[in-house]
């Protein structure tokens, strides 16, 4: 049994943002500022990857915790109510995301996802890094 009304559920939901996330403009401006550039949400390639470098021929997914599964994040724990319904959510994105990946791997897209929790104060200098890592070698 959900704690909200139906209404109230339908409002936060549709306040939920899947573009242009913080998560995903502090990468992009990041991407950006050290002269990458990029193509946003390519309708043309599976599950529209959130950032796309065709000269790299790299798509770069940034993904919530939550959203997405992020297994043995604390962000990615299970509300308590309607546990069951949310489970399946969760998994079923998990299966989409596989599925996405693995049609972009057999077009010889490289594939980089960044998980939220990673773009945390503490982490954020390592990740960025370790992204301009990834872009620069060959």
């Amino acid at each position: 049994m959900d704690v909200h009304s139906k209404e109230t559920r339908s409002y936060n939901m549709s306040r939920v943002r899947s573009k242009d996330t913080k998560p995903e403009i502090l990468v992009r401006k990041f991407l950006h500022k050290n002269g990458f550039r990029y193509r946003l949400h390519v309708k043309d390639l599976p599950g529209k990857p959130d950032i796309v470098l065709p000269k790299y021929k790299t798509v770069i997914f940034i993904h919530g915790c939550f959203w997405h599964g992020h297994e043995g994040c604390k962000k990615a724990d299970l509300p308590k109510t309607r546990t069951e319904w949310w489970a399946n959510k969760i998994n079923g994105n998990i299966v989409n995301d596989r599925k996405v990946e693995d049609l972009l791997s057999l077009n010889c897209w490289r594939i980089i996802t960044i998980w939220t929790c990673q773009l945390n104060k503490s982490t954020l200098e390592y990740t960025l890094s370790k992204l301009l890592m990834d872009l620069t070698k060959t």
